[in-house]
């Protein structure tokens, strides 16, 4: 689930729901940043539940059958002598898919990970698709909203994790287990008054109102006006930013002037039409 698509409440309810369930956590390291045109050459993925922790982990080394950039050499410390005398990708995917087919599938950055397993799933003729899906950074942004990065090496730093190198898939996997697992906790541990207060703090753009409430661009446009809603302008998306808490009192407050007010005379629509 997006958790720009949601209002706070329905955030809370879903994550609690999910916290029983099995999450299998994958992490890909590629030869770059395109899923149809780039090759992962190392795999790790997880299975893990609240309840019991890692269960299993399975990671492998991948020959791309092409040249690894320097650039990718040091930053994943994957030589390509490393990859050069591993399995080819037709050999080690299918190996896989049994645990990729379970549980909520989760990942940093999930569509990342997600556009190179269905790229590398459909040179071998599969129709990969994954049912239950979590991003660790959308539950970040909930939860983390203060922070200036939540990149996962910075998260690791941020709370201790020890998972060794950054950027090898095994330690990249086993942190966003211990990401995902110590943010569903206090999902699950907290009050809803302090989760969903801690929720108020994300950032919206104008488009992912406009989602939420299902209002047009320019009505949206036309309710940030209101002073109440604190905002800001993010340089690396070169937009302003909205935080959610005063976006949902904006809503609250048309509800309740749409019960006071003759329907015929309102400029703004119903809440019941918002939601």
């Amino acid at each position: 689930m997006k958790t720009t698509t949601k209002l706070s409440t329905e955030l809370l309810a879903y994550y609690r729901q999910i916290s029983t369930e099995v999450f299998t956590v994958v992490d890909l390291e590629t030869t770059g940043v395109v899923g149809n045109s780039d090759r992962i050459i190392e795999i790790s993925v997880l299975q893990a539940t609240l309840k019991d922790g890692i269960q299993q982990i399975l990671t492998d080394l991948i020959n791309p059958q092409i040249l690894i950039p320097e650039q990718i050499v040091g930053f994943t410390g994957i030589s390509q002598d490393m990859v050069d005398s591993a399995e080819v990708i037709d050999k080690v995917l299918p190996n896989y898919l049994p645990m990729l087919q379970t549980g909520i599938l989760t990942a940093h950055n999930f569509s990342f990970d997600y556009s190179f397993l269905q790229a590398g799933y459909r040179r071998l003729g599969v129709d990969f698709k994954a049912q239950a899906q979590l991003c660790t950074v959308e539950l970040s942004r909930l939860l983390l909203a203060n922070l200036q990065s939540r990149s996962l090496p910075k998260l690791v730093k941020y709370f201790g994790f020890n998972v060794g190198k950054s950027h090898r898939a095994e330690s990249d996997a086993i942190a966003c287990w211990l990401l995902l697992e110590k943010l569903l906790t206090q999902i699950q541990t907290a009050d809803d008054a302090e989760i969903l207060d801690m929720f108020g703090q994300q950032w919206l753009s104008a488009k992912d109102i406009s989602v939420i409430f299902q209002l047009p661009i320019g009505k949206v446009e036309s309710l940030l006006v209101d002073s109440t809603i604190k905002s800001r302008f993010s340089r690396h998306r070169q937009i302003n930013l909205y935080q959610r808490k005063g976006v949902e009192n904006l809503v609250d407050k048309i509800k309740i002037e749409n019960r006071k007010e003759p329907i015929e005379q309102l400029s703004l629509p119903l809440y019941s039409d918002l939601i």
